[in-house]
């Protein structure tokens, strides 16, 4: 299956909405493909999860999802971790 048709729809339809075109305009590129990639890990999943979910219906579900959990993990302190060799 190719990946490439499914991402300009999910790009095309998440730089489109409106609440969320400010945040996704300040993303750097890799960012937005990282972003763009989750949502469609997410809605193949769903999709093969429940085969009677829709397309449209599995996006907004997985848009809201992810971009849940990225606002969730860019408001914690990023914290280095502390090796010491023994």
């Amino acid at each position: 299956m190719n990946r490439l048709p499914i991402a300009i729809i999910v790009a095309a339809s998440l730089a489109g909405t409106p609440a969320m075109s400010a945040d996704w305009n300040h993303q750097s590129y890799s960012a937005r493909r990282q972003t763009a990639g989750q949502i469609i890990d997410c809605m193949k999943k769903r999709m093969s999860d429940d085969r009677s979910i829709s397309y449209n219906q599995a996006a907004k579900v997985c848009k809201r999802q992810v971009l849940a959990q990225r606002e969730g993990s860019s408001s914690a302190p990023l914290v280095a971790a502390d090796t010491q060799k023994h």
